[in-house]
C-alpha cells in the first residue's frame, strides 16, 4: 500500500462518525452490501424509501448522562415494527417491536437490545397535554409519533437517539423467500403457534406457505413461516422469548445475505426498497454513505430490556394491568449502558433517577426487590447460528 493510501486509510479510522446505521429486518441487509452494486441503481431504489417526517426539536435528550469520549465511535438507531395489519396512520399504532442497535465503529460490531413491548415507562404527555403517562412503553409511538417514541427512549433509559427506522412485515417475507429461507429449531408448542400466525401473514402479504406437523424438530421456513414465528408470544416466556426469535431472525438474514450472490443481492434491494416499505429519518447520502462502512461489521451480542424484572399476577393487583416491570429502572438503565457501551462512564441522570423513584412508589418494589437471576431473554450469538 502506498503512503497516500496509507495515509488516508489512517484518516478514515480516526475521522470521528456522529451517525451509523443498522436498520431493522433487512435494510441493513441491502446497505451492507452497498459498496457491490452499481452505484445508480441503489442511489434509485434509496429515493423509494419513505423520508421521515421528524421534528428533532421535539426530540427530547437527558445531557451529560455518559463519558462522551468513552462513547466516541458509537451509534445509536431505533429500530422499530409497526402493526401493519390495519388501514390506520402510522401514528396511531403501537411499536409492535422496538430494538435499540448501538453500532461499535472501532471494533466493527453491532449490538442489539430488545424492549419488552409491556415495560411500565414513563412515555410523556398525551398530546403535549396534561401530566406525563406511566404505562406500557409500545404506546408512545401511537401517542406522538417518532418523535414521542425516541424520547421515551432517551428520557427513561439516558440515551441520546435522533434515528430511527420503520419497517413493514412485508418486506420480510418477500425476502427471506428470495434468501430461499431459514433454518429454525421448533418446540411442539412453537410448531402450533406458528401455523396460526401463518393464517393471517399470508392472508394479508398474498404469500403462500405449507402447514408444519405439530412436531418438534428443525425446519426450514420460508418467508411467511419465518416471520410468523418471530411473532410467536404465547409459549413459554411469553414476550421474552419472542424478542428472542426476532433477534434469530435478524440474525439468520444478515448472515445468508452476506453470503449470496450480487444476482441476489440486486433482488434483493429491488424488494426491499419498494415504495412503503421502510420508513427512515436516515437521508439517502447518508445510507449511501455509511453503507461502505457497514460491510464488514457483525451482530455480536443481543439481549432484552428490562434485565430485572418482574411480570406476574401481583403485579397487575397492584399496577392495574400486565405490565413488565422493571426491579427498578435505575439500576436497569445502568445495566443497558454497560452492555450497549463497553467501557463507557455511566452516572444515571436526575431524569432516570426521578422516574425510577416514581416506579418504585407505584408499585412498591425497590433496590431490596431487584431479581439475582432475571430472564433478560439473551442468548450467546452462537446459540442462533
Amino acid at each position: 500500500m502506498g503512503k497516500d493510501k496509507m495515509e488516508s486509510s489512517k484518516l478514515l479510522k480516526r475521522r470521528r462518525r456522529r451517525r451509523g446505521l443498522f436498520i431493522f429486518e433487512i435494510i441493513v441487509l441491502v446497505i451492507l452490501i452497498s459498496g457491490l452494486i452499481v452505484y445508480a441503481k441503489i442511489n434509485s431504489a434509496l429515493g423509494n424509501i419513505t423520508g421521515g417526517d421528524l421534528d428533532i426539536t421535539k426530540v427530547g435528550v437527558n445531557e451529560g448522562v455518559a463519558n462522551d469520549e468513552a462513547l466516541h465511535g458509537y451509534t445509536t438507531i431505533a429500530l422499530v415494527g409497526l402493526d401493519t395489519r390495519t388501514d390506520s396512520d402510522d401514528q396511531t399504532r403501537n411499536s409492535d417491536t422496538m430494538i435499540i442497535a448501538s453500532i461499535d465503529h472501532d471494533n466493527k460490531n453491532v449490538k442489539l437490545a430488545s424492549l419488552y413491548r409491556d415495560t411500565y415507562l414513563n412515555i410523556g404527555k398525551k398530546y403535549d397535554e396534561g401530566n406525563d403517562i406511566y404505562t406500557k412503553a409500545n404506546a408512545a409511538y401511537a401517542v406522538g409519533g417518532p418523535e414521542q417514541f425516541l424520547t421515551m427512549l432517551n428520557k427513561n433509559l439516558d440515551l441520546d437517539v435522533s434515528d430511527y427506522v420503520t419497517v413493514n412485515f412485508d418486506v420480510m417475507v418477500k425476502v427471506i423467500d428470495l434468501l430461499e429461507g431459514l433454518d429454525f429449531d421448533l418446540s411442539e408448542n412453537e410448531t402450533v403457534f406458528l401455523n396460526d400466525y401463518c393464517k393471517e401473514i399470508s392472508r394479508v402479504t398474498g404469500e403462500d406457505y405449507e402447514e408444519l406437523p405439530k412436531l418438534a424438530g428443525k425446519y426450514h421456513l420460508n418467508g411467511v413461516q419465518s416471520v410468523a414465528y418471530a411473532r410467536i408470544r404465547y409459549t413459554a416466556g411469553g414476550d421474552f422469548t419472542r424478542t428472542q426469535r426476532q433477534r434469530a431472525v435478524i440474525y439468520k438474514m444478515v448472515e445468508k445475505a452476506k453470503n449470496s450472490d450480487l444476482a441476489k443481492l440486486s433482488k434483493i434491494l429491488d424488494v426491499a426498497c419498494q415504495p412503503d416499505m421502510i420508513e427512515s429519518s436516515l437521508t439517502k447520502s447518508e445510507m449511501l454513505k455509511m453503507g461502505m462502512d457497514m460491510l464488514t461489521y457483525d451482530i455480536a451480542e443481543q439481549t432484552g430490556f428490562p434485565f430485572y424484572h418482574r411480570e406476574d399476577p401481583a403485579i397487575k393487583e397492584v399496577m392495574g394491568d400486565d405490565y413488565v416491570l422493571p426491579i427498578t429502572l435505575k439500576a436497569n438503565v445502568i445495566a443497558l449502558h454497560e452492555f450497549l457501551y463497553s467501557g463507557a462512564v455511566y452516572l444515571p441522570s436526575s431524569t432516570v433517577e426521578e422516574y425510577s423513584n416514581k416506579i418504585v412508589g407505584k408499585s412498591g418494589y425497590g433496590e431490596e426487590d431487584i431479581p439475582q437471576n432475571s430472564d433478560n431473554g439473551q442468548l450467546p450469538i452462537e446459540a442462533f447460528q
